[in-house]
């Protein structure tokens, strides 16, 4: 029997207000009684599930939100359902009335400190919409923070989806001080809805007829959106391009309507490829704009062109729209989805975070967010540990925790959308997974909440670390070549002591040398050489950590001055141009006269060549490796001693050379590519 009203508005004292009002809420939505639902609650929880105020707050909103999720084409749209898990939010996130009063002690301070420089903490590339917003959002009102808003997603993938939440609160948040605050919730919210709604109502793709589970995901070249056109050789063809969560249509303009549909796609596990490429009128590559898709049962790849006056964000967008539904497949192939229901389950969540990154394109023009905050493969692609993650959601499947068996799944919200999948409804439901309406309990989600933060935090340490090498990515050829030279600075006190050691400047140290040469070769201590090394490399770095040489010089100077005036400095300058291309032309050289031996065009420098590889050929097979080694490494040292330089033979070294000398070289031909192709 329901409680009655006044039991239903009874304070609990330890529940905060907002906590108190979401219970009343959570009653009144399940048509019974707050007491009922603590019972209940009550009957399940031990002291070993942690908060019993948070734990309460999170039973009553999921057992709310699946009642509502049956009906929430018409709770979005009467806007009940946004102030509602709004609240749920701000309930979970202060479930006690001790996190009310230490959250309300902190907005006094702040309404102390005279908060009068929010408009100057804003990027100037922040949208319109938190720009006309910011009267609302200064005053410090309730707002929602980002563990709250994963938790929504947890119990239902509308607005968030868990995997790519955190990214998606960061970029909603980044204009607002990383709070959301409720205009900005519930306008992205809407934002959903209608681009649902909107795609709902895109036209079949000419001569074509959908599978019973494709949805259209985005509509280009129409009269009322931006042009798209498709290069074939020099000619260009404009026309309507859709995107499905199984293929790409392409309708080349006619003159009364659109030609029958040119199929790309992107469902099939083969080895079809979708990447940028730089087009233009006559196929001349002038605008980086454009895509190309390329399979190997297409003869020619199909290149279409996004314009647009200045970026290439058209066609970056596509491109990341694209490469997610790509790698939908590619995932649902890897771990074997077989079950309808879980693949189903699996393309709405990829079709969710799609419409999630049309609604915050849209709330966010000015500057347009990163594809990947919202599309959940396209950014375990790119995450480290993001392999980790796809096979916990993998597993997640297996175990019925993410699948479409509960009314707050993503196939069920598409569902009660009026989104049409005859396939899914046809399908036999599971039996005995979970009790009928119930939501996945976050505690059940640990293993690939887990997962998601290790490889969020590891997300963050790269970025810090890329984020180092920004200065040098943005320097000319001159000041990365002075950098490269500064940083071998160290290293060049290795050539003294090296030369030192090969010229017999240092007779002993040599003599040390040449002994451990020697045994390292003939014991066959290669593994034992590199292994002192290393730990030689080791003993160096500890060294330098307990000299505190990072403290000392955090940063490393690089002198870009010169003696040489500017005169001297250009005559510097074309001496070691010539160099570089006298260097370029005696390696062509060589490897001419190298050719002209391998095909005998010198056929007495050939047969000499042919003598000496068998010789050496010979030798290989009879000598032991180890001692050659060892012969050629003591020849080396003797011929820098003065013993060897005396032994040196002057009218050998000059056979040599004029054997070299008069090789002749193949002729070489430089023809245009046109010719070429002409012949």
């Amino acid at each position: 029997m329901a409680d009655t009203p006044a039991a239903n508005n009874t304070v609990r004292k330890h529940l905060s207000r907002i906590s108190n009002d979401v219970l009343r809420k959570c009653a009144l939505k399940l048509d019974t009684g707050a007491e009922t639902l603590v019972e209940e609650f009550e009957k399940e929880w031990g002291p070993q599930m942690g908060d019993y105020s948070k734990k309460l707050v999170e039973f009553c909103c999921s057992k709310a939100l699946s009642a509502m999720c049956g009906a929430i084409d018409e709770t979005i749209s009467d806007g009940s359902f946004s102030r509602f898990t709004f609240d749920m939010m701000l309930a979970w996130e202060m479930p006690t009335s001790a996190n009310e009063e230490s959250h309300n002690e902190c907005v006094a301070k702040e309404k102390e400190e005279k908060v009068s420089t929010a408009a100057d903490q804003l990027h100037d590339d922040v949208s319109l919409f938190y720009s006309d917003l910011m009267p609302l959002l200064v005053d410090r009102d309730s707002s929602a923070g980002e563990d709250a808003f994963v938790w929504l997603g947890t119990l239902v993938p509308l607005v968030v989806d868990m995997v790519n939440g955190r990214f998606t609160f960061e970029t909603l948040t980044a204009p607002t001080g990383n709070r959301l605050h409720f205009p900005a919730y519930d306008k992205f919210l809407k934002e959903i809805h209608g681009c649902i709604k909107h795609l709902q109502t895109q036209e079949t793709p000419t001569g074509v007829e959908l599978a019973d589970d494709e949805f259209i995901l985005h509509v280009e070249g129409t009269a009322s959106s931006q042009r798209v056109i498709r290069h074939i050789g020099g000619t260009s063809w404009p026309g309507r391009l859709t995107l499905t969560n199984y293929a790409l249509y392409f309708e080349a303009s006619g003159i009364v309507s659109y030609e029958k549909a040119l199929k790309l796609d992107l469902s099939k596990d083969t080895q079809q490829t979708v990447k940028p490429v730089a087009t233009g009128p006559w196929g001349a590559p002038l605008f980086d704009k454009a895509i190309v898709y390329e399979s190997p049962e297409m003869q020619e790849g199909v290149v279409l062109e996004f314009p647009e006056m200045t970026s290439s964000t058209r066609r970056d967008h596509w491109l990341a729209l694209v490469k997610e539904i790509t790698l939908l497949h590619r995932f649902l192939t890897q771990y074997k989805v077989e079950s309808p229901l879980e693949v189903w389950e699996m393309h709405s969540r990829a079709i969710l975070g799609i419409i999630r990154l049309h609604a915050a394109r849209e709330m966010l023009r000015i500057s347009p967010p990163e594809p990947k905050s919202f599309l959940i493969f396209a950014l375990l692609d790119e995450l480290p540990k993001g392999d980790y993650v796809l096979y916990e959601i993998a597993e997640s499947l297996k175990k019925k925790l993410t699948g479409g068996s509960h009314s707050c799944s993503a196939s069920s919200i598409l569902r009660n959308l009026n989104v049409p999948q005859h396939c899914v409804v046809s399908c036999v439901e599971p039996k005995g997974t979970m009790d009928e309406g119930e939501i996945v309990r976050p505690e059940k989600l640990l293993s690939l909440e887990s997962a998601i933060n290790q490889a969020r935090e590891e997300a963050k340490e790269i970025d810090i670390a890329k984020s180092t090498t920004d200065g040098l990515k943005e320097d000319g050829i001159s000041e990365s070549a002075q950098v490269f030279m500064g940083l071998l600075d160290p290293l060049k006190s290795l050539v003294p002591w090296s030369r030192a050691i090969l010229t017999w400047e240092r007779p002993m140290a040599t003599c040390i040398v040449i002994v451990l040469t020697q045994i390292v070769i003939y014991k066959e201590w290669f593994g034992k050489a590199i292994s002192s090394f290393l730990l030689w490399v080791v003993a160096k770095m500890l060294q330098a950590r307990r000299k505190g040489i990072l403290e000392k010089q955090d940063k490393i100077i690089i002198r870009t001055g010169s003696d040489q005036t500017t005169m001297e400095s250009i005559v510097s300058a074309q001496i070691g141009l010539r160099s570089v291309h006298e260097i370029m032309r005696q390696t062509n050289i060589a490897l001419l006269k190298i050719w002209s031996i391998l095909v005998s065009k010198a056929p007495k420098h050939a047969n000499t060549v042919m003598i000496v590889l068998s010789g050496c050929a010979f030798v290989l097979a009879v000598v032991p490796f180890k001692l050659i080694l060892a012969a050629l490494v003591l020849n080396g040292f003797l011929m820098t001693s003065k013993f060897g330089k005396c032994m040196q033979s002057e009218q050998g070294n000059r056979r040599l050379k004029e054997w070299w000398d008069s090789i002749p070289v193949i002729p070489v031909e430089i023809l245009d590519k046109e010719t070429n192709k002409s012949e």
